[in-house]
């Protein structure tokens, strides 16, 4: 197992040299955020992040993430020109060194909240979901703002993506995602890298558009399109646990054996009577995931590949990113060290 952690840039308010002070830290996971979705990242902007992360002692082999444009996602408009630059990137990551990449394939929207601080009983906050919340939202006639959610789209735009994914049902999807995989695992290979897509978060339809990254079935006829190691999962301990049908600590373990997870990411949620869910400390008993469980599977399992402490709490304090505090993944990361080393 080798412990990372998530660092947005020069524009972090968290430094490296904090990251390189959590005494389980091997390497960080980032990517080129100044790039527009759909273009090469240059070989130029991958090396110096390499040299920067590699200066203050840190390893730099995970990129979350290679955003996949919508035209892809729709497959039309220009995508094989935009599949053709997601080559290019992959190709100039190999030649960086780098061993996965995490993406997905989520229409539209990104991981999905609907409040960003909520109040915890500790006087922590969090981010939560909440379905009568959701259910209140209007991304066509109503102002939406949502966390991980890309808000360069004007209202136009959206109206434009909305119109052209009412065409696009479950099974269009998947056919595009395969189409996406034939083109994409094959330079991967050559590469040295292994794609890892992350789950639907939450696993669920909104707003109408669809999902499929989200259960065991789809999971397993995921990794059936293009039946490979290169073709692996970013197990998302916290999205695929925000649904009570997903037997997280199963799942981990039976990709685990098959060597197709390559990242994991590891956080708490509880979930609550109706569906919602708030994320919470990485610590067992604050919520419904059994995270000691989650780390026996991965050890069990012989699991080599990459772990980070995903969203954290906001804690003593502590002000920025939501879900990106340097203090609860800390801990986070902390916790799931000792349970490896205990175990």
């Amino acid at each position: 197992m080798k412990m990372i952690f998530r660092w947005y840039g020069d524009t972090d308010p968290i430094s490296l040299e904090y990251i390189r002070q959590i005494p389980c830290m091997d390497g960080i996971v980032s990517a080129i955020y100044d790039v527009p979705v759909g273009e090469a990242w240059s070989q130029e902007s991958i090396d110096k992040m390499k040299a920067d992360i590699e200066a203050a002692g840190l390893k730099f082999e995970v990129i979350e993430s290679v955003p996949v444009h919508e035209d892809i996602k729709l497959g039309s408009g220009r995508c094989d020109e935009y599949i053709e630059n997601y080559k290019t990137t992959i190709r100039r990551l190999g030649n960086a060194g780098i061993k996965v990449i995490c993406y997905n394939f989520m229409p539209v929207f990104d991981w999905t909240r609907t409040q960003l601080d909520k109040r915890l009983p500790d006087g922590s906050t969090a981010l939560v979901c909440y379905n009568d919340q959701l259910a209140d939202m209007d991304p066509i006639h109503g102002e939406l703002s949502l966390p991980g959610w890309d808000a360069s789209y004007k209202k136009e735009d959206l109206v434009a993506l909305f119109e052209a994914y009412s065409h696009v049902d479950e099974e269009k999807l998947w056919s595009n995602l395969e189409h996406f995989l034939k083109e994409i695992i094959p330079v991967a290979k050559e590469s040295g890298i292994k794609m890892a897509i992350h789950p639907d978060d939450p696993p669920r339809p909104i707003f109408g558009l669809p999902r499929i990254i989200t259960c065991e079935e789809n999971l397993d006829r995921f990794l059936k399109l293009v039946d490979c190691e290169e073709n692996g999962l970013t197990f998302c301990v916290g999205s695929l646990g925000c649904d009570a049908k997903n037997d997280t600590v199963r799942l981990i373990r039976k990709y685990s054996e098959m060597g197709r997870v390559h990242f994991a990411h590891v956080r708490n949620v509880k979930l609550l009577p109706d569906g919602s869910f708030e994320e919470s400390s990485h610590y067992t008993p604050c919520g419904s995931i059994d995270i000691k469980e989650i780390i026996r599977a991965l050890k069990e399992t012989n699991f080599t590949g990459y772990i980070r402490p995903d969203h954290g709490r906001m804690i003593w304090g502590e002000t920025g990113k939501p879900g990106y505090g340097l203090y609860d993944r800390a801990l986070g990361a902390m916790y799931m060290a000792g349970l490896w080393e205990a175990l």
